[in-house]
This record gives structure tokens, sequence and C-alpha cells, in this order.
């Protein structure tokens, strides 16, 4: 199939004036020219403005679309996928307001007064997810995607927290420490990874006590399960510290560590904007890592070297910690360029 400007945009909705645009900024352009001297639009251009227009639905510039569509991986299936997983996730979203709405609607037609904390959650509802994230974000946060197995596992980890903290279990117990690695490690696959979207996630639920709800997990529990995730850690670090050196670390590191993600968001997001590590900004954000790392390891050498070790040789401490070789690698290049502070 061959189709002309006017009719390719007749027949996907777009204007004329739109694909011209596209032409122009080298976007989607004709790929075959007719005998009479029409250019044309093949099956290869139709699936690549399919692309096009599945990245701009998700939220993605026009500026970016480009750079992403000459990726390998950015296929039609894949890119399908996407699409499919960002309607699945609106779609589960909608169904719960739905249901919440229409018995709101049985009630008022019934000329019942509704529940105030009822109608307070529907309208929570109705706004949550579009105030925390863009479109892009929801459709990559796979915490917000409908998958009855993961829903089944958050509510037995958020059972078992609450039967912990009704015992009175203390955070340190081995039983509150294996539980929190498991929440942490479910946290990070359910977050991809990406400490920007745990910040936001984080925030959603903090402010939003329908979702606390509908998860039931209070921020209580939150703060229950990283505590017990501090005390994991340090459990690691005792091997290789002092028992002078693990008294000082262990006093402040759970106070420090929710610190690391929001530090982590921004290391990501400087790579992404290529700031390259010598620059000013990278070097900024290498100086408040040291800073951060001081304020539990304290000023000695010795320590930072054992807490470095402790890191190489130990992979726990890398699992629940969003974070990877790549950022690490980029905060190594930051900081061998440190020079004094200003």
């Amino acid at each position: 199939m061959l189709l002309r400007v006017g009719q390719l945009a007749r027949r996907c909705g777009l204007t004329v004036r739109t694909l011209h645009h596209y032409d122009t900024i080298g976007l989607l352009s004709p790929s075959v020219r007719s005998d009479a001297g029409y250019r044309l639009y093949a099956a290869h251009d139709i699936a690549r403005l399919h692309r096009i227009l599945a990245l701009r639905e998700l939220g993605m510039p026009l500026a970016d679309i480009g750079t992403v569509l000459d990726r390998p991986e950015t296929t039609l299936p894949a890119v399908i996928t996407r699409q499919i997983a960002a309607l699945d996730a609106e779609l589960a979203r909608k169904t719960t307001l739905r249901k919440r709405l229409a018995r709101l609607g049985e009630q008022l037609a019934r000329d019942e007064a509704p529940d105030p904390a009822d109608w307070l959650t529907t309208l929570e509802l109705m706004t949550m997810y579009d105030t925390h994230f863009t479109a892009d974000e929801r459709d990559r946060l796979p915490f917000l995607c409908p998958d009855n197995a993961r829903e089944s596992e958050w509510q037995t980890l958020a059972a078992e927290a609450h039967e912990l903290m009704q015992g009175d279990i203390p955070p340190h117990d081995d039983a509150a420490r294996a539980l929190a690695r498991r929440w942490m490690v479910a946290l990070e696959r359910d977050t991809a990874s990406d400490p920007a979207l745990l910040g936001k996630l984080e925030a959603m639920h903090r402010e939003t006590p329908a979702l606390q709800a509908k998860l039931g997990i209070t921020p209580a529990m939150a703060d229950y399960v990283q505590r017990a995730f501090a005390e994991d850690q340090l459990s690691i670090y005792r091997r290789y510290l002092s028992d002078e050196e693990f008294a000082f670390v262990s006093a402040r590191y759970p106070q420090q560590m929710p610190k690391w993600p929001s530090l982590l968001a921004e290391l990501r997001q400087a790579m992404r904007d290529g700031i390259a590590a010598h620059a000013p900004e990278a070097q900024f954000l290498a100086r408040r890592w040291l800073a951060l790392f001081r304020a539990y390891a304290g000023d000695d050498p010795r320590t930072h070297e054992k807490l470095r070790r402790a890191h190489q040789q130990e992979p726990a401490l890398r699992q629940g910690a969003w974070v990877d070789d790549e950022v690490l690698a980029y905060l190594g290049q930051a900081m061998a360029r440190l020079g004094p502070a200003k």
C-alpha cells in the first residue's frame, strides 16, 4: 500500500500539516516517489508512524522520539507491548474508579448520604496517579500495572509486617530483617530500579490515605520495614568493622540511609542529561555523596576502606539499593576529578 500525504492523514486522523512537520524535522519522510513525482508513504513508513504516535501517547517529547526510534530495541512489537501495559494500568485505575462511582451513584439515587470518607477516597483515586506521575512514568512503573501475582505478594508482605509489629518484634530481629530484604527487593523491582520513581511513589503513598488503605501499608509500617532493612545492612557491616567503628556507624546509619535514593536519582538524571563527570554539577553531586557517606562513616579513612571493601565483597548490599554499575562508574569518575571545595 502506497499513500500520499493527504490519504495517510485522513486514514490515521492526523493533519497534513502534522505530517509535513514530521517530514521537516526528519522524524518521518515518505520513502517512495511515484513516476508522476508524488512522494508516497510505504508500509514501513506507516509502521514508523505507529511507533511515533505510540511514544507521543506515552508522553515522550518529539525531540526525543527520533533518537529513541534509532535504538535497536525500539521495535514495533516492543512499542506495542508498552502501549498495552500503559492501557492495562489505565484500565485498572478506571475500573476501580468506576466501581466507586457506581456505588456513590446508587447511594445518591436512594437519597442516601454517601460516607464522606468513601467520597474522599474516590476523589483521591480520581487524581492521585495523574498528580504524581507523567504518562511516560506511569507506563514505566511496574507497580501501577495490573498483576494478580504482584498484588498478592504485596498483600502477603504487608500482612507479615503487620504481624511482626503487632507482636512487638524489634527491627533487628532475624524475621524482621528477612522480611525487609524481600520487601526492598520487590520494591526495587516494582519501581523499575529507578530511584526517581521510588521517590514519587513514596510521596504518593505518604500523601494519599486511600492508597495506604488499599495496600494495607501505613507510614508506620513503611518506617518499620526501612529500619529493619537498615539493621540488615548493618549486620553485614558488622563483619568488617571493629566494635568502636560499628558503634559509631550503627548509631548514624539508619537516619542517613533514606537519603541515598534521592541522591541516586539526581546522579541518574545528570547522566541522562549528558553532564560530564568533571562538570561542576557532577562535582557537586560527588561532594554531596561523600558528605552523606561521612555522616555515618565518620572521617577515618580506615573505616571508609572497610566499608568500601564490604560493598565490593557483599552482593547483598546492592539488593534493594537502587544502584547499578553505570551509576557507580559515573560517580567514581566524578570523585576522581574532585578538586578542592569552593
